[in-house]
């Protein structure tokens, strides 16, 4: 890394370290274009379960070919140091959108969540759960609206082996606030898990907040778990009663009464009025 390179890859700036990775923005020399790459910090180079979520990541996103979610172009290992090649998308999350406010991209509301709803169907469909889904893992274009579903490293296989491996245990992995009852239980999942934190993700789109808050991780865990979520009525008023029927039934704490697939639940958005007005001096009401 003191060297700038990783293989062929030039390493220009930083963009985002957590505990275990670090990703940059870098060039293909080879090709002559942009790529982001993730890899392993220093401290988790002899890290053997870090360095497998990375190639497990490549594994999953190189089979993937769909306009809203990352493309992923390489692995390799430079000098025991594993790294992913990944298309450069250089804009923000949906995270850092939901900051600036709901009443500065309301009228987005409805484009955004359906391109989403449209990556994780397709996701879904090639049999693979996410079990982290949450806004932090969509980037988005805030001139076209385009997003890109992102961090597939605890992704796994709907069916067989992987899913019993790494679905059926009593570990909990994911994001706390968008979990549902079936992941933080260590139960087996399928799509309909992530249809509850999609729920919990377009609950927060749509009113600015998360459905459920605690003063404690575990606070929240039991929500998901016993309390049902609020209505988005009770939080924006002008949140249309269809989209809010949509969201609590996506929300069911029993999987069997949410949607069966993304595809189902994406099938109903697109025909769903998010808000009953939007927020300028038109007569026009959203489509």
């Amino acid at each position: 890394m003191g060297k700038g390179y990783l293989d062929s890859y030039r390493l220009l700036v930083p963009i985002n370290t957590s505990q275990d990775t670090q990703l940059w923005k870098a060039e293909d020399e080879r090709r002559n274009r942009y790529v982001a790459i993730k890899t392993l910090t220093d401290a988790q180079l002899k890290n053997r379960k870090a360095a497998s979520m990375i190639r497990w990541e490549y594994t999953i996103g190189a089979e993937l070919n769909h306009p809203n979610v990352i493309k992923m172009l390489d692995f390799g290992v430079d000098d025991s140091r594993p790294y992913l090649v990944m298309e450069w998308f250089p804009h923000g999350n949906l995270k850092a959108l939901i900051r600036q406010g709901v009443e500065n991209y309301m009228p987005r509301v409805t484009q955004l969540a359906v391109s989403i709803t449209e990556a994780l169907a397709y996701f879904n469909s090639e049999g693979w759960v996410h079990r982290d889904v949450k806004p932090d893992n969509f980037m988005v274009d805030e001139e076209n609206n385009s997003v890109k579903l992102i961090d597939f490293a605890i992704a796994i296989h709907a069916q067989g082996f992987w899913a019993r491996l790494f679905g059926g245990n009593s570990k909990v992995q994911g994001t706390r606030s968008y979990m549902s009852p079936e992941q933080i239980r260590g139960q087996a999942l399928d799509q309909r898990a992530d249809i509850y934190s999609l729920g919990c993700l377009l609950f927060e789109l749509a009113t600015g907040r998360l459905p459920f808050t605690g003063s404690n991780p575990n606070e929240i865990l039991h929500k998901h778990l016993n309390v049902a979520p609020p209505s988005l009525e009770s939080v924006n008023s002008n949140v249309t009663s269809e989209f809010s029927q949509l969201i609590r039934q996506a929300m069911a704490k029993k999987a069997t009464d949410r949607p069966k697939t993304t595809a189902e639940f994406l099938a109903i958005l697109k025909h769903t009025r998010i808000y009953k007005r939007l927020p300028f001096d038109s007569p026009r009401s959203e489509d």
